[in-house]
């Protein structure tokens, strides 16, 4: 995922997540083999946000931090009117995020998602979509010459959250209309009430089933 002299750019909201990768990142460059340097980044979805207590977050873990202002939120819920907004917000937030990492000079960017958000995006794309399909751990962006990297997904949502109790992140409430309301959330709840009521141990053997699905790029090495 990481090679020597990359500046890795950590894509931050502010949520549990993406403080924890961030907070991961800077740890590992400390002793990683492989020199990197992890830069910050945060998108101002309406261009009035306070990122202070997220800099001084940075700051404190001796990471270089850069904020965007864009207007995302005023495009996707006032000039579009989405009534489903995910897919647009998240196609101009990776755009501006590569954005700015290329700026920075970055040749890489993390991403927080955990291992409940590979099976999560699984079955969104299985039950809307009807096909097999989930982004991949390492994805190659050849327009741009940039590599997403997600390090995190092998860790459960539960062990995050831990983790942002026990440091007591500043963790940024999401300001998204649709916070809690999404066709992701739906999946979670299903998910969860499987495994809890139905199919215990179902969570790893879905993990299980994705890696060996022959899905573009969840090949493991021999």
């Amino acid at each position: 995922m990481i090679e020597e002299g990359d500046r890795v750019a950590v894509g931050i909201s502010g949520g549990k997540d993406s403080l924890a990768l961030a907070a991961a990142l800077a740890g590992l460059a400390r002793y990683y083999p492989k020199k990197f340097t992890p830069v910050g980044l945060s998108l101002d979805m309406a261009g009035d946000g306070d990122f202070s207590e997220i800099a001084e977050f940075c700051e404190k873990l001796g990471m270089e931090y850069h904020v965007k202002r864009t207007n995302i939120r005023e495009v996707v819920f006032d000039i579009r009117k989405e009534p489903n907004p995910c897919a647009l917000c998240a196609k101009l937030r990776r755009g501006a995020l590569n954005d700015l990492a290329l700026e920075l000079g970055c040749k890489r960017v993390a991403l927080g998602h955990h291992n409940d958000d590979v099976l999560e995006t699984f079955m969104l794309s299985l039950l809307y979509e009807g096909r097999v399909n989930c982004f991949s751990p390492v994805t190659y962006l050849d327009r741009t010459d940039l590599y997403s990297i997600r390090p995190l997904i092998y860790v459960r949502e539960g062990d995050i959250k831990g983790a942002a109790r026990r440091n007591n992140f500043p963790i940024k409430p999401s300001g998204c209309p649709a916070d809690g309301i999404t066709k992701r959330e739906d999946m979670k709840s299903i998910i969860s009430n499987l495994e809890t009521k139905t199919f215990p141990g179902l969570k790893k053997r879905l993990f299980t089933a994705i890696k060996n699905s022959g899905i573009n790029g969840w090949s493991e090495k021999k």
